[in-house]
């Protein structure tokens, strides 16, 4: 079942969910839609280097230290932003931590969503793993890939992407989660 707008607001104020630095919290007005919450892009961009001459082989533990080694990392600022070029790949993460804890009774999970405005100019935010698992926490890191002809700037605390909550039938147990408790957009280092 999907939580509309108020539901959010409701199981956010029973502490069933947390959404730390959320930017309102009537469920009228941003950054709630009906049926989801619109969440910020954090300060952090990943750029996967594409002169590294390796081959990812996700069989071999640690991807998120893979990335941290291979990637370059920029701050990007509220004045200027950075430019996503036509075709090109970074990750990022939320301004926005989530928390979803499990515990008996309610117990929830989430699915990032793309925003239809980005899709419009061609920005994929989020597009093979949208599930944020029971028992998450931390920032959610986003794939943003821009697909379209242009560049796309991209500025800290914008609205990036959309979480859909969604109610758990039964209590889970809690499963291991290599991303759990990340901070950068790459993820967890130490994790396997």
């Amino acid at each position: 079942m999907v939580l509309s707008n108020v539901e959010i607001v409701k199981a956010i104020n029973a502490g069933d969910i947390s959404i730390q630095d959320i930017a309102g919290m009537d469920p009228g007005e941003k950054p709630f839609n009906t049926s989801a919450v619109d969440l910020r892009l954090g300060t952090e961009i990943c750029i996967p280097r594409g002169d590294v001459p390796v081959q990812l082989d996700l069989r071999k533990p640690n991807i998120a230290k893979f990335l941290a080694d291979n990637s370059i990392t920029k701050t990007i600022a509220h004045d200027q932003g950075y430019a996503l070029r036509a075709h090109k790949f970074v990750l990022a993460n939320t301004h926005e931590k989530v928390d979803f804890p499990i515990r008996d009774g309610q117990c929830y999970s989430a699915r990032v969503e793309g925003k239809s405005s980005l899709a419009r100019c061609g920005i994929l935010v989020h597009f093979t793993a949208p599930t944020i698992h029971a028992g998450f926490n931390g920032t959610i890191t986003l794939e943003i890939i821009n697909l379209g002809p242009f560049d796309f700037l991209l500025y800290p605390e914008m609205y990036i992407c959309q979480l859909i909550i969604e109610q758990v039938s039964g209590c889970p147990v809690n499963a291991p989660n290599q991303f759990a408790g990340q901070k950068k957009p790459f993820g967890v280092t130490g994790a396997s």
